[in-house]
């Protein structure tokens, strides 16, 4: 396979000046601090980061109906449109997982349960803009999954409460509603503090900073995913609109600024006129995260042209990128074809928009190649899966400990084959010097 680049993304080095801060710095001074002084870190990090410090970072019933009532009411109608939508399909997706008993043999009951996480936190991001949907992902999925404690943190936007983000959190089910954003939300969640409790789950998107404290916090509590910024992949053939495949690549690009967009093609036309309505859309329309896409078109974005809708298949798979578009006549053929992805979106009918606000399936999604071994947040991240054994029948129980026995010797586990032992003498009669020397 020869793979053309008609648009390779910047060099490395022009890809925007290096950080002016260390992200692993800070996140871990705000993880040590939340751990020492609890809540006064919390509100001091809130002060400095969010200019935000209120009575309390928790909002109150009366709050919170507050709140909802600033919202308009299309927008509330919309929220409990979406999230019919997504509890649907996380419903249909807790249905899909089986428990079971199988009596493995005669007397011996082996079983698998799904087991609700007690207490989980849920992350909604807004630093630069209310991410209400990420509510119904997060929050909603968990209370379908049978979560009984579920808190969300949401940070305040530019000092200002997010009304539609919280009516989102409210209907979505949580239990708590905390107005605190960043590394502190993270810590307090994950470590808990005098007024925030802790979980033992986190779920939710968010900056460089939030996701660098969850991978940091990763083990004392567990996390949905290792995140990265957005990815967009669209795979078309030569009947697809080169219009669309820009739109659509721009729609995802205005994230923020290091989103890689890429467009693989059969067609050189099709790229080449890609090319040219991305340049147009971001210049001389009125798009108005048009400079924050054009940064991520500019520095990351990719169109690449192969000679067949195979190879462009199995080029996607090595990118394994979050969002796959398929713009080809035969759309479904990606299903057979492709295995590493974070979710697929097939034909010119569906787009990556759709997933990220509206259509039902989660969009917390891997990135960064995790797509290799991993898919994105759903009902099952929520559920334990656990197992449970019953020997009824005694010969059954001696007949296992003879083998737990032998087994246990081979690997020179005294310890474990004695428990074996004691059974096959309790329910089948062997003796053993060991037992006779305590008893």
């Amino acid at each position: 396979m020869v793979a053309r680049h008609l648009k390779k993304p910047a060099p490395p080095t022009a890809n925007g000046a290096a950080p002016a801060f260390d992200v692993t710095a800070i996140v871990e001074g705000v993880i040590n601090d939340v751990r020492a002084e609890g809540d006064a870190a919390v509100r001091r990090y809130s002060e400095k980061f969010d200019k935000w410090s209120p009575e309390s970072f928790k909002l109150s019933d009366k709050e919170i109906q507050d709140i909802i009532a600033t919202v308009p009411a299309q927008v509330l109608e919309d929220i409990r449109t979406v999230q019919n939508n997504v509890r649907t399909f996380a419903e249909a997706q807790k249905a899909s997982l089986g428990e079971f008993e199988l009596e493995i043999q005669p007397g011996v009951f082996l079983g698998q349960k799904n087991v609700p996480i007690q207490n989980v936190g849920c992350y909604i991001p807004g630093g630069r803009y209310p991410l209400l949907a990420s509510a119904h992902m997060t929050i909603l999925t968990a209370k379908v999954a049978g979560v009984p404690n579920v808190i969300g943190c949401t940070p305040p936007i530019a000092g200002e409460i997010p009304s539609s983000t919280v009516a989102a959190m409210h209907f979505a089910g949580a239990d708590a509603i905390y107005l605190l954003g960043g590394t502190q939300a993270i810590a307090a969640m994950a470590l808990g503090t005098e007024t925030i409790p802790k979980v033992d789950f986190i779920a939710g998107p968010g900056n460089a900073f939030v996701a660098n404290a969850k991978a940091k916090l990763y083990g004392q509590i567990g996390i949905d995913l290792f995140a990265g910024p957005t990815e967009v992949l669209v795979v078309a053939d030569e009947h697809a609109s080169p219009f669309t495949c820009a739109v659509d690549l721009l729609s995802q690009a205005e994230h923020g600024p290091d989103t890689p967009a890429v467009l693989i093609t059969t067609s050189e036309k099709v790229a080449t006129e890609t090319i040219a309505h991305c340049e147009r859309i971001l210049t001389s329309t009125d798009m108005s995260t048009a400079a924050l896409a054009a940064t991520s078109w500019r520095d990351y974005g990719e169109v690449i042209v192969v000679d067949s809708l195979d190879e462009a298949f199995a080029l996607a798979d090595e990118f394994a990128s979050e969002h796959v578009q398929i713009l080809t006549q035969n759309p479904r053929e990606a299903l057979d074809k492709m295995r590493n992805y974070g979710a697929l979106f097939l034909g010119e009918k569906t787009c990556v928009s759709y997933g990220d606000k509206c259509i039902g399936t989660n969009h917390v999604l891997p990135t960064k190649k995790s797509a290799r071994y991993t898919g994105g947040l759903c009902v099952q991240k929520y559920l334990k899966t656990v197992t449970y054994q019953e020997v009824k029948d005694p010969k059954a129980s001696g007949e296992l400990g003879r083998l737990c026995g032998r087994a246990a010797r081979a690997e020179r586990f005294e310890g474990h084959a004695r428990s074996g032992d004691l059974r096959a003498q309790q329910f089948l009669g062997d003796k053993y010097k060991w037992i006779y020397e305590q008893v």
